[in-house]
């Protein structure tokens, strides 16, 4: 079996959110209304700006933050008439602090006739995001190894039983299984538990079986 050489950076990925998310924080009348859209690219968050500005057409800002890729590569902000620095980068900041991306946050402000001041707009925005983010659905992600096992028929519900108690103890998702000449069982590994794999499951074959490694790719598993 070919050992894994692409294994994952040391740091974390980035976590995601599992669906939109909307929330109001009410400052000194001002309504800071607040929307986390999951997306996958920047041009996707665009779109989600600009409906939001549709529907709030009757509001003096729509301060945003983005931050998209696997690994948070593109960052992106908008004080959308605020004083400058204000709106966009803290928000943006809350993003970054709290490891998560694709995703981007709107805070649709209406003006509630009180100035908050340079300090008080930071904090308002900063919360905003930051009250909108404890509601979300948290999605941890991960880089997982493809992995296929072939068995025979007359082997496939013991060994499917042996991997399915596998995959539960080890992070390991066991994606299904096709039935064809054999039965060849689908499993996604976390890098680290490669080797551990291959030697249960020779284990367990006596040697007869041997684990196929594939790509690896990014997961999205409830955090």
């Amino acid at each position: 079996m070919d050992s894994l050489q692409h294994s994952p950076r040391s740091v974390p990925l980035p976590s995601t959110i599992a669906r939109p998310v909307e929330h109001e924080l009410v400052v000194k009348r001002s309504r800071f209304l607040t929307l986390l859209h999951p997306v996958e690219s920047v041009a996707e968050a665009e779109s989600v700006i600009a409906r939001v500005r549709k529907e709030h057409w009757d509001a003096r800002h729509h301060c945003t933050a983005l931050v998209v890729g696997t690994h948070a590569d593109q960052q992106r902000s908008s004080d959308d008439g605020e004083p400058s620095g204000t709106a966009g980068i803290p928000m943006l900041e809350v993003l970054r602090h709290r490891h998560v991306t694709d995703l981007v946050a709107v805070v649709t402000r209406y003006f509630g006739g009180v100035l908050l001041g340079a300090g008080g707009l930071v904090r308002a925005y900063s919360n905003a995001v930051s009250e909108t983010l404890d509601l979300a659905p948290v999605l941890r992600r991960a880089i997982m190894v493809e992995v296929t096992v072939d068995v025979p028929h007359a082997e496939a519900g013991r060994i499917g039983n042996i991997l399915h108690e596998w995959c539960q103890t080890h992070g390991a998702v066991l994606e299904g299984a096709d039935y064809a000449a054999v039965a060849t069982f689908r499993l996604l590994v976390p890098p680290g538990h490669l080797a551990e794999l291959d030697a249960d499951v020779a284990s367990a074959s006596s040697g007869a079986i041997s684990p196929a490694l594939g790509d690896s790719r990014v997961v999205d598993v409830p955090a």
